[in-house]
């Protein structure tokens, strides 16, 4: 039986203590997920809100590779063209320093697709764009600085989110609660919806140095003895990622800050004259690496997309990507019951059948490349003997077959299941 979902929007009027609004889709997490799936809704004429817990998209924790599946759907979206003039670099070929040797890893300059690079754009810019063009449309919403505190209930189904913002509490009624608020997701730890983890053996220190006019211009991963270190290009400054061993932030920290520095210089030696800028170990935040998915991304009334239904691990840098598919799978499949009332919980698991293929093969990638090269390079087996830099299996075909590259492009830059926008623009 259909769980109807007309819900009206209406404007924000105060009930009790708390305001209240509602609409047909409310859409909790302004990442790629949910600014992709708002977009598309408004586009297709549902009436949807997004609540994003911060005042802007600015977060150095971001990734920043847009990938060409996604530079499709921005061609279908027919936004392309603009989309590309924002500042970004176009990364053709994806390389890896091992050892003090660099080793081809991707090719997507034979990939079947209108843009055969990656794209390297701050995620806060093509958040922006995404928001910029979603608000065109009269159905869309986004309510900044609303952090989502729970889940409203009616007889065992979802029907809205409570939240918190500047002006006092927030209530949103919607027939439609999608949850796109990231690993740590407020949506399904208060929906009580069961997780399968599937570990990690690696965290990342992130911080920042700042960037010269006569640095290089390419993003890069460093791969040497127990060290693995990503360096991407921010325009001003450089994002850097030093990958270590799970846990072990406690005992990188009881060697002192200058060892740390002394290692940063080492590993990325043009940084060596502006590796005091790391002051203090504040400089220098953890993002603690999860991979888990959900056994179940939907309840009646509620639906899990992106991280907050399947955590991604950094590899590849395609959670983003994967992210955005499942905006897309979402709204091809459930714009039109929403739009016609007649939304049902059939219609939920339709979309996890769509998406929980691609997201297990991609995790499993992810998961068998973390074992068997992180986990390697961290414990110093890659790199066999830095002075003749012997690379390890995989990287030796990778150097001696090119026709290799081009499979990890095509699993990189476009996916497993590739979605299209099918989702009609609303007259």
């Amino acid at each position: 039986m259909a769980d109807e979902t007309g819900t009206a929007r209406t404007p924000a009027i105060q009930v009790g203590a708390a305001a209240t609004l509602g609409t047909t889709c409310c859409v909790v997490g302004g990442g790629p997920a949910g600014m992709m799936l708002g977009l598309l809704l408004a586009r297709a004429g549902v009436d949807v809100v997004v609540l994003e817990k911060h005042a802007d998209f600015l977060r150095d924790f971001r990734g920043d590779t847009i990938h060409p599946s996604t530079l499709e759907l921005m061609s279908e979206l027919g936004v392309l063209q603009e989309f590309l003039k924002l500042p970004h670099q176009e990364v053709p070929k994806l390389a890896a320093v091992v050892g003090g040797v660099e080793v081809e890893v991707a090719d997507f300059s034979h990939l079947p697709t209108r843009c055969r690079f990656v794209a390297m754009i701050p995620q806060w810019d093509f958040l922006d764009f995404l928001a910029a063009r979603a608000a065109a449309y009269p159905g869309f919403r986004l309510i900044r600085q609303a952090g989502v505190t729970d889940l409203v209930e009616d007889a065992g189904r979802v029907i809205g989110v409570r939240a918190s913002t500047p002006d006092g509490p927030l209530e949103v009624r919607a027939g439609l609660v999608v949850g796109a608020d990231g690993r740590s997701s407020v949506v399904r730890k208060r929906a009580g919806l069961a997780i399968r983890e599937l570990g990690s053996p690696m965290d990342v220190l992130w911080f920042r140095l700042s960037r010269k006019p006569d640095d290089p211009v390419r993003s890069t991963g460093r791969f040497d003895l127990g060290r693995i270190f990503v360096v991407i290009n921010r325009g001003e400054h450089w994002q850097l990622g030093y990958v270590i061993n799970k846990g072990t932030r406690e005992e990188i920290e009881a060697r002192g800050l200058d060892a740390f520095r002394s290692d940063v210089a080492e590993l990325v030696p043009f940084l060596a004259d502006r590796v005091a800028e790391i002051a203090a170990w504040d400089d220098v935040k953890l993002l603690t690496v999860r991979v888990d998915r959900l056994r179940r991304w939907y309840r009646r009334g509620l639906l899990c997309i992106g991280d907050a239904a399947h955590a991604m691990s950094p590899v590849g840098g395609v959670g983003i990507n994967l992210a955005i598919q499942d905006a897309v799978a979402a709204a091809n499949i459930l714009a039109p019951r929403l739009r016609a009332g007649r939304l049902s919980t059939a219609d939920l698991a339709r979309v996890q059948r769509r998406r929980q293929f691609p997201t297990r093969v991609t995790q499993a990638g992810q998961v068998l490349i973390q074992n068997r090269v992180i986990g390697a390079v961290l414990s110093g087996e890659v790199v066999r003997d830095p002075a003749s830099a012997e690379l390890a299996l995989p990287l030796r075909l990778l150097d001696r077959f090119p026709a290799l590259r081009r499979v990890v492009a095509r699993v990189v830059g476009i996916g497993v299941r590739p979605e299209h926008v099918k989702t009609p623009q609303a007259s």
